[in-house]
């Protein structure tokens, strides 16, 4: 059975693994998802990273990050372009995300990046998800 959106499954993987508290999620690699998940790392919302070899396509391991009280990193994460309604944003109208305190998800023309990153070269593309 083909799944009509993987980003969105990797992102629900993700919450669903918050939710009860996992320490890793696991799903199937992809070029894409490897880089968002490059990118939670990098701003801080994911612990670790790593790629499992199968004999199928390969799995992304994610360390989710948790802090004693408040819970987890993330608080929030939201799919915005989905394959039935995509959602582009020229160079000038790239968004922020609570104010600057999340971050929103970018496939440009010069990669996938964050919204600063966007902001800072002066592209737009689509706007893959919302995280905060």
């Amino acid at each position: 059975m083909s799944m009509t959106d993987p980003i969105a499954d990797f992102l629900t993987r993700i919450r669903n693994g918050i939710r009860s508290r996992k320490s890793t999620v696991e799903c199937p690699r992809s070029g894409l998802k490897l880089r968002i998940a490059e990118i939670l790392k990098a701003e801080g919302y994911v612990d670790g990273v790593a790629t499992v070899e199968d004999q199928h396509q390969g799995k992304l391991a994610l360390t989710l990050r948790y802090d004693g009280r408040t819970g987890s990193a993330i608080t929030g994460i939201r799919r915005v372009s989905r394959p039935g309604q995509r959602a582009y944003v020229p160079a000038t109208g790239v968004p922020k995300v609570r104010n600057g305190l999340g971050i929103a998800i970018l496939s440009t023309s010069q990669g996938v990046m964050t919204d600063r990153e966007a902001r800072k070269r002066g592209v737009g593309g689509e706007v893959l998800c919302e995280v905060w």
